[in-house]
C-alpha cells in the first residue's frame, strides 16, 4: 500500500515562508512519478499548486507562481513545498499526489484519506 504523507505545516504571519515536506513509502515508485502538490482552503474547493517531473522540471498556477517552489529527493522519496511571502489566502491544508492535471477537484479521491499538513496564515 503506497502511503505519501505530509508534514512541515504550521502558523505564521503574513510574509512569512514554510517548507512542506511529503515522504513516500511502500514500494511507491517515486522517482518515475510526477508529483504534484494541491491544497484545500477553508470553503473552497480543492487547488491545484504545482508540479514536478522526475526529472525536475516545474509547473505552478498562477496564484503561487513566484512564491512557492516544488522539488524532490528521489533517493529519499521525498516531495518538497517551499513557500515564501505567505499570505492569508495561503491558508488551508495541503497535499501531496501524484500528479494528474491542474484542475484541483480532480484530486479528490487521490487525497481522501490522507491528512495533509495544516498552513495557516494569520497576523
Amino acid at each position: 500500500q503506497v502511503q505519501l504523507v505530509e508534514s512541515g505545516g504550521g502558523s505564521v504571519q503574513p510574509g512569512e515562508s514554510l517548507t512542506l515536506s511529503c515522504s513516500a513509502s511502500g514500494g511507491f515508485p517515486f522517482s518515475s512519478y510526477v508529483m504534484s502538490w494541491v491544497r484545500q482552503a477553508p470553503g473552497k474547493e480543492l487547488e491545484w499548486l504545482a508540479y514536478i517531473t522526475h526529472g525536475g522540471s516545474t509547473g505552478y498556477a498562477d496564484s503561487v507562481k513566484g512564491r512557492f517552489t516544488i522539488s524532490r529527493d528521489n533517493a529519499k522519496k521525498t516531495l518538497f513545498l517551499q513557500m515564501n511571502s505567505l499570505q492569508s489566502e495561503d491558508t488551508g491544508v495541503y497535499y501531496c499526489a501524484e500528479y494528474i492535471g491542474r484542475t484541483g477537484p480532480d484530486y479528490k479521491r487521490q487525497i481522501s484519506g490522507g491528512q495533509g499538513t495544516q498552513v495557516t496564515v494569520s497576523a
